[in-house]
């Protein structure tokens, strides 16, 4: 079927991408057998027509690279050029992807000589993603790296890839994904041997190697990168295959934790709606429900692969008005502002619910997955009646008919519910108090689950925003079983605070606001060859399905949000409103790539004058340049419609800002991947936050008299430097650095 509004993103990228991008003929992976590519010292400079016509301007592309592998939270991201992936214009490149997986396996060698490595990769659906998993195989098998992919390189979840390289004891993965941006998007997310996202000094270790590949290009005049033919044995299917891509692994590891008989969804006649944005998840979701036999209870919306995402989130028009192609990624979750202020779910709006679910009963969830299946939004029909009730508890809702609504829980709201539920089931099944518990949450998530976890005797590990940080907390906390298995665990949180977990204390619940998240096990989970994990290193929405169906089961009739709001009532809990504001800088979605990167620039400036203007004020206080008087002196002559009397703290939190209330905090985070700000709110009143969370979030950075008086130009220039500097302490303190040994496979 034609879809006009993908007809006009190709048409306009096809007009916008000059010929000799278009007539590049770098590497033909069409050439099934093997060839080479020759780097040259050309490549690196840029396109001139005349002097330089085989000019690709490398050194631009990879000081950008470098810049985002310091900072990113979940991959190298960007747009790419999705009709001709070999523009080497765009960040993410059919070039990139090579040399970085060249890099890659040139540092695993080293590490490892003569053993016999292996890899996994996997894929969602996104634009030219095959093409990258082939390359990122026939790379690797060029070096002598097995690589584990599926058969005729199909989808997978990225929980799965992540899931395979702990679980089978591989030296990582890749995994092609860019989660739920927007479609024009892709990246690559590296995988350690854990199966958790690399962290910076990870990245730096291959960005380092494309230097030195660059420095031998200028050294030399060129640089051959071998590819394997595509029959390579050393690229195998067959291990996949066997193990049907690892879903009895799988199936096994949710049956030791969510999905033991006692927790399954059981007893119910009303279906359950699984919203597969992007068509990805369902062939591996699908395959789990049905071995865990309960995928009766399921009906699926969208389970056709579509690099489109089936038009979600995609508009003709800006927010601003002006006629163009746009994008709102498919987080289902964003909230924008139509031309008259009025609120809305752009992503949900183009779902089409109010067609979809008409003929469904009130009070059917709807389960909302993202492409590479990591990320859970919980949504559920009510009836119009309940309107009032949901504004007193700050949940959202869209209006569907005269009679029904859909309730929007954000992933705060969501994952409360969920751990509370979890925490139910382990002392139904007398298992609480078997063990200490713990959650880890990002400094960006609910104040609601710090107040839960403090009235159900659960500690609470902070930490900056991106799932591996939370993965490194969980090896913080291995290490140390490990070493002391009779000893308190005591682990420090990003705020700075030590925090004594107990004696062999189990992950309850570790998660984001962004809406991933994970459940620990009762049995520590080990690997093939005896490697112990407390959870799992990737966010996984199937977990996240498996206990929101079983909370619905259980339920019945009752709405999940009246359970939400008697969870706020039976723990006491005061900071029940949650906010988050996305101040984009420019339209993503622009097909130009030169007006792309100007404006990405221009963006950059504002995000980064955003930033420093708090974040300075932060590190001022740590270094003791002023005080929290003079902090609050300064934010209130900078917004002098904002209170900041009762603010208690200021603090650097890993990636942003984090300002302690008596009654909220507000966070401002800049993206790690785009020219953008994050303004994150908690508090115990939903107006209040959003007020401080988009004033805050949209201010301009200028800096004002009086924060010049107490921030030094010196000081405010190096500011970002030495909160870094601060990060990679945290990261580092009582880390896990046990040294991977590759073991004897035997598949």
């Amino acid at each position: 079927m034609v879809n006009e509004l993908e007809n006009e993103l190709f048409k306009s990228v096809y007009e916008k991408t000059p010929d000799h991008i278009k007539n590049l003929k770098l590497m033909d992976f069409n050439n099934k057998g093997e060839f080479s590519f020759k780097l040259k010292r050309e490549h690196l400079l840029p396109y001139d027509e005349n002097s330089n016509p085989e000019g690709l301007n490398l050194e631009e592309w990879f000081k950008n690279y470098e810049k985002e592998a310091k900072v990113s939270t979940a991959g190298i991201r960007g747009p790419q050029n999705i009709l001709y992936p070999q523009d080497t214009r765009f960040p993410i490149n059919l070039v990139g992807i090579v040399l970085a997986t060249l890099a890659k396996a040139l540092v695993a060698k080293e590490k490892y000589p003569d053993k016999e490595i292996l890899k996994i990769a996997g894929r969602e659906v996104r634009y030219n993603s095959k093409l990258f998993l082939e390359a990122i195989a026939r790379v690797q098998a060029a070096q002598g790296i097995k690589t584990l992919i599926s058969k005729d390189e199909q989808t997978i979840p990225i929980w799965l890839a992540s899931f395979l390289a702990f679980k089978l004891d591989l030296l990582g993965g890749e995994y092609i994904t860019s989660s739920h941006g927007i479609s024009v998007k892709n990246a690559t997310k590296d995988l350690n041997c854990q199966g958790s996202q690399y962290l910076p000094e990870e990245s730096m270790e291959f960005v380092n190697k494309i230097k030195e590949i660059f420095e031998q290009t200028r050294k030399n005049g060129h640089y051959e990168i071998k590819i394997a033919a595509e029959n390579n044995p050393l690229i195998d299917e067959k291990i996949m295959t066997k193990l049907d891509d690892g879903v009895d692994l799988y199936v096994e590891y949710l049956k030791s934790g969510v999905a033991k008989n006692t927790n399954l969804i059981k007893d119910f006649n009303n279906k359950i709606i699984i919203e597969n944005v992007g068509g990805s998840a369902y062939r591996t979701l699908n395959r789990v429900l049905k071995k865990l036999e309960i995928s009766d209870k399921f009906i699926w919306f969208n389970t056709q692969e579509d690099p489109f995402f089936h038009s979600i989130g995609k508009y003709d028009e800006t927010p601003k008005g002006e006629k163009a192609f746009y994008d709102y990624s498919v987080d289902a979750t964003v909230i924008a502002h139509k031309p008259d202020g009025t609120k809305f779910f752009p992503v949900i709006n183009t779902m089409h619910y109010e067609e979809k679910l008409k003929n469904m009963p009130v009070g059917t969830a709807v389960l909302i997955t993202d492409p590479d299946h990591d990320r859970l939004t919980i949504t559920q029909t009510e009836d119009i009646s309940r309107i009032e009730k949901l504004k007193e508890a700050g949940i959202d809702y869209i209006k569907l008919t005269d009679k029904t609504i859909l309730t929007v829980f954000t992933a705060n709201q969501a994952f409360l519910m969920l751990m509370d539920f979890w925490a139910k089931q382990l002392k139904t099944q007398d298992l609480w108090n078997n063990h200490p518990r713990f959650i880890i949450k990002t400094t960006a998530s609910a104040l609601s689950w710090d107040e839960w976890a403090k009235n159900n005797n659960v500690k609470v590990i902070n930490v900056p925003v991106g799932f591996k940080e939370i993965a490194n907390i969980m090896k913080k906390v291995e290490l140390q079983i490990k070493q002391n298995p009779n000893k308190n665990v005591i682990i420090d949180d990003v705020f700075g605070h030590s925090i004594d977990l107990g004696v062999s204390p189990r992950l309850l619940f570790g998660g984001e606001e962004s809406g991933g998240m994970i459940m620990g096990t009762e049995e520590l989970i080990k690997s093939m060859h005896g490697r112990f994990a407390i959870a799992m290193r990737e966010k996984s929405a199937t977990e996240a399905i498996i206990v929101a169906s079983s909370l619905i089961a259980e339920l019945k009739d009752i709405p999940l949000s009246e359970y939400l709001m008697n969870v706020f009532e039976k723990n006491n809990i005061k900071g029940r409103y949650d906010t988050r504001v996305d101040i984009a800088y420019y339209n993503e979605s622009e097909p130009d790539i030169e007006k792309l990167k100007l404006a990405k620039i221009a963006g950059e400036e504002l995000r980064t004058k955003n930033d420093l203007y708090y974040l300075s004020l932060a590190m001022g206080i740590k270094e003791n340049l002023l005080t929290l008087d003079n902090v609050k002196d300064i934010l209130g002559k900078t917004f002098k419609n904002l209170d900041f009397t009762n603010l208690i703290s200021i603090k650097f939190v890993g990636d942003g800002t984090y300002m302690e209330f008596t009654d909220k905090y507000i966070e401002i985070r800049p993206s790690g991947t785009d020219a953008k700000t994050k303004a994150y709110g908690g508090g115990l009143n939903k107006d209040n936050i959003e007020k401080f969370a988009t004033i805050l979030g949209n201010y301009s950075g200028e800096r004002i008299e009086i924060h010049k008086k107490y921030i030094s130009d010196d000081f405010y220039t190096n500011t970002k430097e030495k909160a870094n500097d601060y990060y990679l302490a945290f990261v580092a303190k009582d880390a896990n650095n046990e040294k991977f040994e590759i073991p004897i496979y035997n598949f």
